[in-house]
């Protein structure tokens, strides 16, 4: 377990269980033996439910992060001068996308 999401240690309404799920629940820490026998998925597991895993991992992979775009923006780096920047910071959320329709407005690309 990590920092983010640490073990619970005592049971609480709402966490899928009930309390006499919780305590039936008896898990000591493995020994060092057990951890030394252990072995990697690939070996312990049949070889189909082992390459369905990897298969439903990578399938899971590809849906992070946002999904693709028609048009994706291009990122660059421009120097505007400060107090352009700072009214367009003061307007609020969306004002990098202000900008942008600014500089199409400007360079005859959007109409009015």
């Amino acid at each position: 377990m990590d920092e983010k999401n640490p073990p619970l240690i005592e049971m609480f309404p709402g966490c899928g269980f009930s309390q006499e799920d919780w305590d039936d629940v008896d898990f000591p820490e493995m020994t060092d033996e057990e951890l030394a026998s252990m072995r990697p998925a690939k070996e312990a597991l049949p070889p189909k439910l082992y390459k369905a895993l990897v298969k439903m991992q990578r399938e899971r992979e590809k849906m992070r992060g946002r999904p693709p775009v028609e048009k994706p923006k291009k990122q660059v780096t421009l120097r505007l001068d400060d107090d352009v920047v700072e009214a367009f910071r003061a307007s609020g959320k969306g004002w990098q996308g202000r900008i942008n329709a600014a500089l199409r407005k400007a360079s005859g690309l959007d109409p009015a």
